[in-house]
């Protein structure tokens, strides 16, 4: 029986990525957000020990545009290729996939009256390339897991809801638990925390919203989840309402969770954080 072992929250910058190709993990402005991934990549490692992430994220315009933007996608391919985002293709090997656990989380998903756009090639941005190397050590070929990409649009209203994303982590739990196989999964929500990159609050950034907010969705989810678009969009800024996306992995967890790790950093027109979860249930 596949069960979910791991829930993540963390931030998606595509600025971390360049910083992490060129090997700025000890530049002092750098070395605090690097740091404070490593607890929680040994406890992937050593303790955790996933077969299949989940990871959850949003397209740059990359793979999707405005002209066609699906409101959730899911890849269901062997291998999943790493995109170039215009200046040119970052130095990580191409992901592995894993079709037939895809393809049964696509059967019960829409089974669950979640229709899915599936697809069969995805290139991967930064939406979901950011967190990967921060959390999973890699070599120049291989990574030690496999991957099933989850495309949300946060990014062309109308928007699914919070509690849409949560109710589609609780179906994503259900699923997990009918597969046939030992498969140890973590699922992993991206984006936020708070930023605004446009308009007279561009460089907003919410610290204290944002602690609430890592906070919250471990003892409160469902009333978190609750909030409207507008409600989370003041307080987080414009882009920040990509944060709905942690409520996908939150609904994956069990009501009761256990905090792993925390970690909150904000140099930069981003609020960076990281929260790791146990199941406590």
């Amino acid at each position: 029986m596949g069960k979910i072992v791991a829930g993540i929250g963390s931030s998606h910058v595509p600025s971390i990525g360049r910083a992490y190709d060129q090997q700025k993990q000890t530049d002092p402005a750098w070395q605090p957000l690097f740091d404070g991934y490593e607890p929680v990549k040994r406890w992937l490692a050593e303790e955790v020990k996933a077969d299949v992430v989940i990871l959850v994220y949003n397209d740059h315009g990359t793979e999707f545009f405005l002209d066609c933007y699906p409101t959730f996608a899911l890849g269901v391919a062997d291998s999943y290729a790493v995109a170039d985002e215009g200046y040119g293709k970052r130095p990580l090997p191409d992901f592995p996939g894993d079709a037939a656990f895809s393809e049964h989380l696509a059967n019960h998903l829409v089974s669950d009256e979640f229709d899915l756009t599936l697809c069969q090639e995805m290139a991967l941005d930064h939406g979901f390339l950011t967190a990967m190397p921060l959390l999973w050590d890699h070599d120049d070929t291989a990574w030690p897991v496999k991957v099933v990409p989850l495309l949300v649009n946060v990014i062309q209203h109308p928007l699914p809801t919070g509690q849409r994303c949560f109710k589609l982590g609780e179906a994503i739990r259900r699923a997990v638990e009918a597969y046939p196989e030992d498969t140890r999964v973590v699922v992993v929500g991206t984006g936020g925390l708070s930023h605004q990159l446009n308009g007279e609050r561009f460089g907003h950034i919410n610290e204290e919203w944002d602690k609430q907010w890592m906070q919250r969705i471990q003892d409160e989810p469902r009333e978190l989840a609750a909030l409207s678009h507008k409600e989370v969009m003041t307080e987080a800024g414009a882009e920040g309402g990509e944060v709905i996306m942690w409520f996908v992995m939150r609904g994956a967890m069990t009501e009761r969770v256990e905090e792993v790790h925390r970690f909150y950093y904000a140099p930069m027109t981003t609020g960076i954080g990281l929260l790791a979860l146990n199941n406590s249930d």
